[in-house]
């Protein structure tokens, strides 16, 4: 199995990202990196990543970079 992530715009269009992926053989490996770097990814002009599994998309929708306005 292998997990990877989609880099986006708010627009859905997929972006390149400021920091190299790898390719991670578990969907923590994969979560544990984007937390590590979610701010330079969004830094670097990244709005949202998706997250799929041997390309099937696990969340229903993106997941934001952007801090949740409170």
């Amino acid at each position: 199995m292998a997990w990877t992530w989609r880099f986006e715009k708010t627009d859905g269009t997929e972006t390149a990202p400021a920091v190299e992926p790898e390719e991670f053989t578990t969907q923590g490996d994969a979560e544990s990196w984007i937390g590590e770097v979610w701010q330079d990814l969004l830094d670097g002009g990244v709005d949202q990543v998706r997250l799929f599994e041997d390309g099937t998309e696990i969340y229903a929708a993106p997941m934001s970079l952007h801090a949740e306005a409170g």
